[in-house]
């Protein structure tokens, strides 16, 4: 892995490591498409918080958005994040199996 690319994973995981981004990228991933407000609901905070945290994700082309009317509607647009959001939840499932007598 050369020095730039290892600063750019650096930068990506950067965004990746906060556990609202992923509680958000997770709601996405299960909904295909989902608006800003619906996202809020499903993870307990209020929308212009959300807003703040998918510029965030937009911002490293990781989510496009489209609005419709008064709503924004978010995607993931890399489906590499889905195969890595899977991979994340299967090496903390497994570190937990492991750990188990």
């Amino acid at each position: 892995m050369s020095d730039s690319m290892s600063l750019e994973v650096e930068a990506l995981f950067e965004v990746l490591a906060n556990d609202t981004r992923l509680k958000l990228l997770h709601q996405i991933a299960r909904a295909d498409e989902i608006c800003t407000s619906d996202l809020a609901t499903a993870v307990g905070m209020k929308p212009q918080a959300v807003s703040n945290q998918l510029k965030r994700l937009h911002d490293k082309g990781i989510v496009g958005s489209r609005r419709d009317r008064n709503n924004v509607f978010y995607r993931i647009v890399d489906n590499c994040v889905i195969v890595l959001l899977e991979r994340a939840i299967c090496l903390v499932e497994e570190s937990e199996r492991r750990r188990r007598p």
